[in-house]
């Protein structure tokens, strides 16, 4: 594996954290197993991210659909997420990172609620990476939500027509202020992208690994951003005008 070079690292890394329940039931465990095991996953990625010096983390946490999953294990998961705000917040601090959260916040339990604001409030002064947790999140409901606050602007004049752009409009999603995703990586050997980010990931590179989410490690992250290093991102230019432009 290649030495990774700090210049080309993604400015803004997103991942779909998924096989958590198929890591457990490998193991004839419960599937809550694989989620708490999962948990100490994204500890690691998040505090070496911040290290490596990646400016934005992006997780798929929890999809507007996954409430359609069994009660028990939606209560757990919720339980495991309030666990998981209590005792990364100091972490957090002592990285200097800033929480932030996507998607419709108001579905949440409320004392799951509270905890998410509790720790987006208290990280709000950290100038460090912003890990941002999708939950209750799902990209078509953003875009639709995106669509009817812009609308009504334009039907109360607070923008013209002519002043509709990609930026704009983009001002309108959940993650307003934050860039593009420079890569996208999904675990677990599934190759789609399940409603994540369909507006953000436009031009973001993909990479796909067979490896179950609790057991990808620095050995699976580095290869991932080893893999996104040798690609040549060109926006739709031929290699010569990404050249020229450097």
């Amino acid at each position: 594996m290649h030495t990774l070079d700090p210049e080309k690292l993604p400015r803004h890394l997103a991942i779909i954290m998924d096989g958590n329940g198929r890591w457990a039931q490998e193991r004839m465990l419960k599937r809550i197993v694989g989620h708490r095991k999962g948990v100490e996953t994204v500890r690691y990625i998040v505090e070496e991210s911040s290290r490596l010096g990646i400016g934005y983390l992006t997780l798929f946490a929890f999809s507007s659909e996954n409430w359609l999953r069994p009660k028990t294990e939606v209560r757990s998961l919720m339980a495991l997420l309030k666990r998981y705000l209590a005792g990364e917040t100091p972490r957090m601090m002592a990285n200097n990172i800033r929480f932030n959260v996507i998607g419709d916040r108001e579905e949440l339990p409320g004392d799951v609620e509270r905890a998410v604001r509790e720790a987006i409030d208290k990280t709000s002064g950290n100038n460090g990476m912003v890990l941002t947790l999708a939950l209750s999140y799902g990209a078509r409901r953003e875009l639709l939500r995106a669509a009817a606050g812009l609308a009504s602007d334009l039907a109360a004049g607070r923008v013209r027509e002519d002043e509709v752009s990609e930026n704009l409009f983009a001002g309108y999603l959940y993650t307003a202020g934050i860039p593009d995703p420079d890569l996208l990586i999904r675990t677990s050997g599934e190759m789609r992208i399940s409603n994540f980010l369909l507006w953000q990931i436009a031009y973001s590179e993909l990479y796909f690994t067979d490896v179950n989410w609790p057991d990808f490690g620095r050995e699976e992250f580095y290869r991932a951003l080893d893999n996104y290093q040798s690609r040549e991102r060109r926006y739709g230019l031929i290699s010569d005008q990404v050249r020229k432009r450097r």
